[in-house]
């Protein structure tokens, strides 16, 4: 059998789809206090080709860090199949609107909540307040995140190390820890974990190590839930256009984002969220729990 040709050529990105994605992003650097809402290149998170069906029609999930990025999107796909959504964010309030606007255009709710996922009783609160507004809760999405790229290990102190692991892990474990009560059979946990947690990350060590870790819990509280009928699994993504990396990197840097993926490119958040419906939905995964499922742009991730 002759081998299989590439869609592109030399440094081409590369295009699986007739939606055709940016391959260069702008050479921007966001500062302090800056949102999705500033960036040059918006990042795509509508999914226009994407069809609901009702997978989850009557659910409501929960989706922290669900203003921008990776959150946004899956907030706004989960409204198009058909769940009531409640986004914890942590400051961007301009940003959170602009979520609420799109998920509520979609035909159903949007419940804000702002605070911190480092605040066991503000989780706790904010699980409720979902409860009790929206009627229940089906789904959490464990997805808000923190990373800072540095040249060594020797540049992480007590404080960046247990902010990290604070925002990552922590509260990872406080949200499904508060969502436990409210959770049953048939009902879903997805985990944001990162293919720096499969194969690490020389520029990101704690970061990494907290997205190894959160592999590691998804698989353990699968184990633990699995009587209970909760099934629980993690979407590892690849490099993905969102605030977080054009806050942390030079601007010349943030231009070259994404280029070491084999398709040459960075994802858009539009090109996850449909694997974040497919974990949720019971008619999709009903036979699936522990997973990581690597969205990675690469060949071999695992």
């Amino acid at each position: 059998m002759a081998p299989r040709t590439s869609t592109s050529t030399g440094d081409e990105p590369v295009q699986t789809s007739d939606r055709i994605q940016p391959g260069r992003m702008p050479a921007q650097h966001l500062e302090p206090g800056e949102q999705e809402a500033d960036l040059e290149l918006q990042p795509r998170f509508k999914a226009p080709d994407y069809l609901g069906s009702q997978k989850l029609k009557g659910r409501i999930a929960l989706i922290s860090g669900g203003d921008s990025g990776i959150g946004r999107a899956v907030a706004v796909i989960f409204a198009r199949e058909g769940a009531d959504v409640a986004i914890i964010y942590h400051s961007s309030d301009e940003d959170a609107e602009e979520t609420r606007r799109h998920v509520e255009e979609e035909g159903t709710r949007c419940l804000l909540l702002r605070g911190d996922v480092r605040d066991r009783e503000w989780c706790k609160q904010a699980v409720e307040r979902t409860v009790q507004t929206l009627g229940g809760l089906d789904i959490l999405v464990n997805n808000a995140g923190y990373h800072k790229h540095v040249d060594s290990i020797m540049d992480i102190d007590d404080e960046r190390l247990c902010e990290t692991w604070e925002i990552n892990m922590g509260g990872y474990f406080r949200l499904t820890q508060a969502a436990l009560p409210h959770l049953k059979r048939g009902s879903s946990i997805v985990n944001t974990g990162s293919v720096t947690g499969l194969r690490g990350s020389a520029d990101l060590l704690d970061y990494a190590s907290t997205k190894g870790a959160i592999h590691a819990f998804t698989k353990s509280l699968a184990s633990n839930l699995l009587e209970r009928g909760i099934r629980v699994n993690a979407v590892a993504p690849g490099p993905v256009w969102t605030p977080l990396n054009p806050s942390d990197i030079p601007a010349q840097e943030v231009a070259e984002f994404g280029r070491d993926a084999d398709m040459k490119r960075p994802a858009q958040p539009e090109e996850l969220s449909p694997a974040y419906v497919f974990l949720a939905a019971p008619s999709c995964s009903s036979y699936i729990t522990g997973i990581v499922l690597p969205v990675t742009g690469s060949v071999g991730s695992i």
